[in-house]
This record gives C-alpha cells, sequence and structure tokens, in this order.
C-alpha cells in the first residue's frame, strides 16, 4: 500500500464527523501541490534524479476559506521562480480587507455617506468593536508576512511609482503618498516587492523604502524605472547604485507641452524616430539630431531633450526583447489605477493602518494572479544574460 493511502486511512480512523470533510480537503489540496510542485522541480520531495531542475526552499502558510470551513496549507515555496497553487480564490483577501476597513470606518464613526450606505447594503449595522478588531488582526498578519518576507535572487528590474490616498490624521483629512515597488526576478517573474506610506514623497521617504528593500534581499538590481522625481533618483542612486530609466511617457508628455497644440504631432514623430533605432549609440545619436533641429524654433524643448538624453535612453542599452516593458513605469501605473479603483469605495481611510490593510491586500492578490501565470514576464533565455548568478546563465540543454 502507498504512504498516501495509508495516511489517507490513518486519517479516516481518526478524525471527527465534524472534521473529516475539512481534514479530506487539506489532504487532497496539499497531494496537489506536491504533484504540482514536483512538475516544476523536475522530482518529487526529497528525491535525488538527474532530470531535477529546481528545489524546493521550505513552506509559508496560508489559509483556505472553503464551505467546509477555513483550511490550513502548506504551499512549497521554489528556490528559483515562484508557485502558487491555481485552485486557491485569488480574489478573496482583498475583498475581506475592503469590508474590515469600511466595518472600521463604520464603527469608529468617521464614514462618509457611501460608506454608511454600503455598510447597510451588506447588512453589517450590527457588528461589533471586538468582531472588526479579530479581523483587522487576521488581515493585518497576513499582509504583514507578504511585505516583510525575505527577497532571494537578483532582481534586475525594479519599477518604483507612487499614489495618493486620503486618510484621516489628528481630526483632519491628509493626502498620504503610498508607494510602490515592483520587480523582475532572474527566472523573469514579475513580483510585488513591497509598499509604504507617508506624508509626502521626499527623498527621506524613498531612501528608507530602498534601505528596507535591501534589508530583506533585495540585490542584482541593473535598471529603476520611475518618473522624474528628484528625490526617488537620488535614493536610487544612493541605494542600489543602479541605472537610472525615466519613464518614457511622462517625458513625452512633458516635453509636449512646449511644442504647442498644432506641433505636438510632428514633434512626437521626431522623437519616435530615436526610440526606433536598433541600439543605444545610434538611438542617442538620432536624438541629438532632432534636438538640433527643433532647436531654432522651440530652443527650450531642445533644451529639456538635451538634459534628459540620458535618462530617457537608458533603456536603450538593455536586451531588445525587455525594451517595450522597461521604457516606462506603464506596467506599475496599471496596478495603482486598479488600487485607485478599489480604494475610491472607501473614498477616506480612518486611519493609515487601514491603507496598509487594503492596498497590502490588493497587492498580495496581484502577486498570486502573476505566480499563477503559465508565461514568464520575460524569458529565461533573455533575463539570464542579466544575472549575477552564474548558474543562471548556463544553457538550458548541454550540447
Amino acid at each position: 500500500m502507498t504512504e498516501e493511502m495509508i495516511a489517507l486511512r490513518t486519517l479516516l480512523e481518526k478524525s471527527s464527523d465534524a472534521d473529516l470533510l475539512r481534514e479530506m480537503i487539506s489532504f487532497t489540496a496539499q497531494r496537489l501541490m506536491e504533484l504540482e510542485v514536483a512538475g516544476l522541480t523536475g522530482a518529487g520531495h526529497g528525491e535525488r534524479s538527474p532530470e531535477r531542475f529546481n528545489w524546493r526552499n521550505g513552506y509559508r502558510d496560508r489559509d483556505w476559506e472553503t464551505r467546509a470551513g477555513t483550511v490550513e496549507l502548506k504551499i512549497p515555496k521554489l528556490r528559483r521562480g515562484s508557485y502558487f497553487p491555481a485552485f486557491l480564490e485569488p480574489r478573496r483577501m482583498a475583498e475581506k480587507a475592503l469590508t474590515a476597513v469600511i466595518q472600521e470606518a463604520y464603527i469608529q464613526g468617521v464614514s462618509t455617506r457611501s460608506v454608511d450606505a454600503l455598510v447597510q447594503a451588506m447588512g453589517m449595522s450590527g457588528i461589533s468593536k471586538s468582531q472588526v478588531s479579530r479581523l483587522c488582526e487576521e488581515i493585518d498578519d497576513k499582509v504583514a508576512a507578504f511585505l516583510n518576507r525575505p527577497l532571494e535572487g537578483d532582481w534586475p528590474y525594479l519599477w518604483l511609482d507612487a499614489t495618493y490616498l486620503r486618510a484621516r490624521h489628528g481630526g483632519r483629512v491628509v493626502s498620504t503618498a503610498v508607494i510602490v515597488a515592483v520587480a523582475v526576478n532572474s527566472d523573469g517573474r514579475r513580483e510585488v516587492l513591497g509598499m509604504d506610506i507617508g506624508p509626502s514623497e521626499a527623498e527621506t521617504f524613498w531612501t528608507e523604502f530602498l534601505r528596507k528593500l535591501a534589508r530583506r534581499g533585495l540585490r542584482g538590481v541593473k535598471l529603476v524605472i520611475s518618473d522624474a522625481h528628484e528625490g526617488l533618483k537620488a535614493a536610487a542612486a544612493r541605494v542600489l547604485h543602479a541605472t537610472w530609466q525615466r519613464c518614457r511617457v511622462h517625458f513625452m508628455r512633458n516635453v509636449l507641452a512646449h511644442a504647442g497644440k498644432s506641433g505636438r504631432r510632428v514633434v512626437a514623430a521626431f522623437i519616435a524616430t530615436a526610440f526606433a533605432q536598433d541600439d543605444a549609440d545610434t538611438a542617442r545619436l538620432q536624438w541629438r539630431q532632432v534636438a538640433d533641429q527643433l532647436r531654432p524654433k522651440v530652443p527650450k524643448l531642445a533644451a529639456l531633450m538635451d538634459e534628459a538624453e540620458a535618462d530617457v535612453l537608458a533603456y536603450m542599452s538593455f536586451p531588445r526583447d525587455h525594451r517595450p516593458k522597461i521604457h516606462s513605469t506603464n506596467p506599475l501605473e496599471r496596478l495603482n489605477a486598479e488600487i485607485k479603483r478599489r480604494t475610491d469605495v472607501v473614498g477616506i481611510f480612518p486611519n493609515e493602518a487601514a491603507i496598509t490593510r487594503l492596498v497590502g491586500a490588493i497587492l498580495l492578490e496581484q502577486n498570486d494572479e502573476w505566480a499563477v501565470q503559465r508565461a514568464r514576464y520575460m524569458t529565461l533565455e533573455t533575463i539570464g544574460a542579466l544575472s549575477d548568478d552564474p548558474i543562471v546563465k548556463l544553457p538550458a540543454v548541454a550540447a
């Protein structure tokens, strides 16, 4: 009899009727995960095999809410890349976090009319402070574990951006900066690395945020992509010592403001010829030629091009296949747009902890969704050349 059958028989003999269904779901889910991870590593748990191409790296605990109750799972972690079981429902955490934030605002008496209406519509008017406290604590623990997890391996590309939300502080409603970091690892997959909250995007705030990421293990950053925020740029240079890419989309908006309505299309087409070049040297040459052509009629625009050349064209020194994804902050701005869409329901947060609870849950879910995507964000063949890890640079199949 196999070990799995023995374990199942033991389970059936020892479990009470009340727990039997939940235990069987846990057993089946755990077995499914072990089989999936065996396929992702090339060998079973503890098995020695010449066909192995990846290794396990422990487990992370996660509760799975089912109709039979809460099932405790141990999700296997991989040394390279990430794994997330497809059978988990990816949107449950953020929905629960949103409920907790709405309830907390209602209980503390600082909610808006829209929040009050939601409370009544969702039938939550009878909740108690203790119930809200327990729900918040449960979510906060999971979000904190996600945002403080160790970062392993190299992270060649790092996107940084901020969005602003409103929260109550000292009896006033203030605008609060929420900064988010997303990166691609040496396995070509995207992950949310972290978030933080502060009164503004000051250089000291960005510096401390990046230092926290470095203490958690962030290393191997080759390119930092962000908008032209001087505090962020200085912090990235001081902490990460990486090349900085100024968001091309933001730059074009700024530079076209000097072209006039009638000349914007022509100027945009001229500058785009530099982006269409095959390598960094020809791109820089074309950039300067375009600036010189525009200088007699729009000198301020040409001066902006002179000043921004190195930063806007930094991405041209990286693999061609990566350039459409690293020339701007668009990948991160789409995530920020989702954050804004889902936080608009709250409007004004009762405190900063509520922001971390809801935004952190949204980021955790997005990270889980990226983990289950079959296609890598960047291929192993193209990302391997950027890694400082010699193992990553080995060919997939020996000649």
